[in-house]
This record gives C-alpha cells, sequence and structure tokens, in this order.
C-alpha cells in the first residue's frame, strides 16, 4: 500500500529515517522521552506477556522491554534499514527477538495473540488512522490491551514545531490531537472499552530545533527542558509531549 491508501509518509521516508548508527546499548532513562514511554508500558507489561510493537524501528524500546521488562517480545516494521537496525542492535546486545519485516496491513501475524500490542508515533502518519487502529486491536487477544501513543503537537509544541519545521508538522494528522478525537478512531463496539489521554512529562525531543538555531544551542535547550522533565513532579496535559489511546479488548 502506498501514498493512494492515505499515507502521509511512504517506506522511503523511513528506510532514509533510520539509515542511522544505532548505539549497542539499551536506551536511557535520563532521556525524558524514553522514560516516559517506560512508565507507560510498566503498568501493562509483565514477565512472558506476549508483546507486539508496530512499527518497532530502530529497536530501542523494544530490546528495553525485552531485556528489563522480561516480555516475550516481537516486532513489526516494514523498513529494510529499520529492521537492519533492529538486527544489529538486539546481536551487540545478545538478544534473540523475533523481528517481522512486513506492512501493518500485509503480514501473516496470527490475529488475537498478544497480551500487548503497541505503537509509538504510527497511526498519525494516516489521513485516516480508523483502519491502522483495527489493525492493532486484531492482533491482541480478548483481555489484552492495545497501547497506542502519538507525539501530542495539538497545542505549544504544535506551534513551536510549525515554525521549527512546518514541513515536518505536515506529516503529522492534527486533526486527531485529542482525547476525544483520538477516541472516535476506535470502533464503536469497542469504545466503552476505551481510554485516551494526555501522558508524559515535558519533553523537546519531539521539536526540530536544529532547524532553526545552531545545533549546540538547539542541544542546550533539550537538555534544560530534559532535566525539568526528569524532576516534574506532576503532569501538565497542556505540556504533555504524548497522547495515549488505550484499547481494552473484551
Amino acid at each position: 500500500m502506498e501514498k493512494n491508501d492515505g499515507r502521509k509518509t511512504n517506506v522511503e521516508h523511513w528506510d532514509s529515517a533510520w539509515k542511522i548508527p544505532v548505539r549497542a546499548k539499551l536506551p536511557s532513562l535520563l532521556n525524558v522521552d524514553i522514560l516516559n514511554q517506560v512508565r507507560l508500558l510498566k503498568k501493562f507489561v509483565y514477565p512472558n506477556s506476549r508483546y507486539l510493537e508496530i512499527g518497532c524501528a530502530p529497536g530501542k524500546l523494544l530490546a528495553y522491554v525485552a531485556s528489563s521488562l522480561k516480555a516475550d517480545a516481537s516486532g513489526l516494521d516494514y523498513s529494510e534499514s529499520g529492521m537492519e537496525s533492529c538486527k544489529q542492535l538486539f546481536d551487540a546486545l545478545h538478544l534473540k527477538i523475533p523481528l517481522y519485516k512486513a506492512d501493518l496491513f500485509h503480514h501473516e501475524l496470527e490475529p488475537g495473540t498478544y497480551d500487548v500490542v503497541t505503537s509509538f508515533g504510527l497511526i498519525e502518519h494516516f489521513d485516516d488512522p480508523r483502519h491502522a487502529v483495527n489493525r492493532h486491536v486484531e492482533l491482541v487477544r480478548p483481555g489484552g490491551v492495545v497501547l497506542i501513543a502519538i507525539p501530542n503537537y495539538s497545542g505549544i509544541w504544535g506551534k513551536i514545531q510549525k515554525w521549527c519545521d512546518s514541513s515536518n508538522l505536515s506529516l503529522h494528522n492534527l486533526k486527531i490531537m485529542s482525547p476525544d478525537n483520538l477516541k472516535m478512531l476506535v470502533d464503536e463496539r469497542l469504545r466503552a472499552n476505551c481510554k485516551a489521554y494526555y501522558y508524559g512529562s515535558v519533553s523537546s525531543w519531539l521539536l526540530s530545533l536544529r532547524k532553526k538555531m545552531p545545533g549546540f544551542l538547539a542541544i542546550l535547550i533539550h537538555l534544560v527542558i530534559n532535566f525539568l522533565g526528569l524532576i516534574q513532579p506532576l503532569e501538565i496535559n497542556k505540556l504533555a509531549p504524548m497522547l495515549v489511546l488505550e484499547i481494552r479488548k473484551g
């Protein structure tokens, strides 16, 4: 499936994005983005949980789930370079994590077999993400949970990103970036079993600051805001860097 299915990106975009060196180590919880993701997952992922991450490249979060949360983890991604980054990372960390190179809409994974199905920054790249949400739900078992997280460009972060890099922002479906609109992506029969909410401590890593300022200044700003996120005592919805759609499959 290519651009005519309503995608705002294509496989060439992601192949280019993941042609970057990946450090052969687990992600650091000193990065507030990683900390936010891990805090979310710890609520749902337990040892031996069958876990699937859709759009798993470059593999950092998947490696953490397998090694630290001790889940039976697998990953799905359609980017060739993304898959290669995952394999190199897992080999370096001596992790045996099944990887499936396939499109979300064309794969051979067995429906209804996973305890937790996740994606981070995927469905917002579709003009109409409802079909993508349904494919997540199809893969989770009855009683399992789907966690779909997207960047929160609905408020101040969107305004800053538009100033920094409007072309990147255009790759995101801004219309879905509210809890109410996220819930409307879920099949009506499951809507009573879903929640949508702002999530996470403040983070500026979703901003392309280097597009507008010298690299050293961008990094300094990122690090200062990252530190503030690490010590932030309470979440503030208007500053949350993520939106989460949580679906319980009855």
